[in-house]
């Protein structure tokens, strides 16, 4: 059966069919003609693949990100990043990854970070002279933050199949998704002096305290999210729920920018985006367990281990496997799919779960702005109107510099693993 619904899920993929419905086809094909398993089994697979009270967080988070978008956080959240850095050499491209940086705190997720910064600051920075490419990749680049950020709806779904807590792992990204935004912007402080993309205007201290009032009620989103998790008032699917209404409240009654009549289309948007994670979740579910039930994570935890037991080579190979599969799968797919088959491994070797988990989302994350299925590289290059081929070979540097932080925190587990400790 093993050989059926893998030669069965590559030809469907090889024919573009979509990566959700090709994991659910060739469970059925693999189920119906490689399996004495009745085909109801598919069924009740699919139902307990999304029969979680945790996974009721992610359409909750994708609804408080687009609600505070709507609302014009994301307008607010670059006011104020333009305050503090719009002096510096590549300002607008330093800002418009401090945006995605405080806005990858509301949203949880790498496309809707790069759309909403995105669409605010194209026009800011092709009026200041900055190449078309060059703040493409910038958006798509600095749009990866959102997955590291907490909350990040990917690692909610790592925490639900790992039975992970999903609030370390939360902790476990912050320093990180930190890093990848300093990461970022050494590179385009580097290109923008080198190509001589010109400071943005220089704002006094009045004016910055005045941006930051402004955007104030947007900051303390993550901080009221997190606070009231590590504080133990509510859970992280709780926490979700508080941002939707949070949001309402901000958007609607306070900066005014939410019309009562937007909230209908608000919500379809975010049905939309919920339906298709989910989708790929129940699929993907059933999948993996054809995959136990042939033993094929084991097989490979033993083939992995047969090459070497040390949890720094192992976690290597791993590691330049996600940035391979990260090509051609989105985040999600990816982390159902592929978590049940590398988890035995991490846990073999000693590889603590909450660092292995922040280290899997970060490699993946570099996977949404690498070619074919890069869709923050998509995102971008349809705001700009420039090409995928030009996009993606101008966010190399941006690539490069984040495949080396990632392979830098994959030997300090401290780093990442501080903060979960700690509290």
């Amino acid at each position: 059966m093993g050989v059926i619904l893998f030669v069965s899920f590559a030809l469907l993929v090889i024919l573009s069919v979509p990566v959700a419905i090709s994991l659910g086809l060739s469970a059925m094909i693999a189920v119906a003609f490689g399996s004495n398993q009745p085909l109801m089994v598919i069924v009740q697979r699919m139902y307990g693949g999304v029969n979680s009270f945790p996974l009721m967080a992610i359409p909750f988070f994708i609804l408080a990100g687009n609600i505070m978008s709507k609302g014009g956080v994301s307008t607010r959240l670059v006011n104020f990043a333009g305050s503090l850095l719009g002096r510096v050499s590549g300002g607008l491209a330093l800002v418009s990854t401090a945006a995605c940086t405080f806005f990858g705190a509301i949203s949880g997720s790498a496309p809707a970070t790069t759309a909403a910064i995105g669409s605010v600051m194209f026009e800011p920075m092709e009026k200041e002279g900055y190449d078309k490419s060059f703040i493409a990749a910038t958006m798509a680049a600095s749009g990866t933050i959102g997955l590291l950020i907490p909350p990040s709806i990917t690692m909610v779904l790592y925490g639900v199949i790992t039975g992970a807590s999903i609030e370390k792992l939360f902790l476990g990204g912050i320093v990180p998704g930190l890093l990848m935004c300093v990461t970022l912007m050494g590179v385009e402080y580097y290109i923008s002096k080198k190509k001589g993309y010109g400071s943005g205007n220089s704002a006094s201290l009045s004016q910055i305290a005045d941006s930051f009032k402004k955007s104030i009620l947007a900051l303390l989103m993550p901080v009221i999210i997190l606070g009231g998790i590590y504080g133990g008032i509510f859970t992280a699917t709780e926490a979700a729920v508080v941002a939707v209404i949070y949001g309402l409240i901000v958007g609607t009654f306070i900066y005014k920018e939410l019309k009562l009549s937007d909230i209908p289309k608000v919500i379809l948007d975010s049905g939309k985006s919920t339906v298709v994670i989910m989708f790929l979740v129940v699929t993907a579910h059933v999948f993996s367990y054809l995959l136990a039930s042939e033993d094929i994570p084991q097989r490979f935890a033993v083939m992995v281990l047969s090459y070497s037991t040390n949890p720094a080579v192992v976690l290597l190979i791993i590691i330049v496997s996600l940035l391979v599969v990260g090509t051609f799968l989105n985040n999600s797919a990816a982390i159902v799919l592929l978590t049940p088959i590398f988890f035995p491994v991490i846990r073999q070797v000693g590889i603590d779960p909450i660092f292995f988990g922040v280290i899997m989302v970060f490699a993946l994350a570099i996977g949404q702005v690498t070619p074919p299925v890069g869709l923050c590289l998509f995102i971008a290059s349809n705001i700009s109107k420039v090409s995928i081929e030009k996009v993606s070979k101008a966010v190399i540097p941006s690539l490069v510099a984040l495949i080396i932080l990632l392979i830098i925190l994959s030997f300090f587990p401290g780093a990442i693993l501080f903060l979960p400790n700690a509290l």
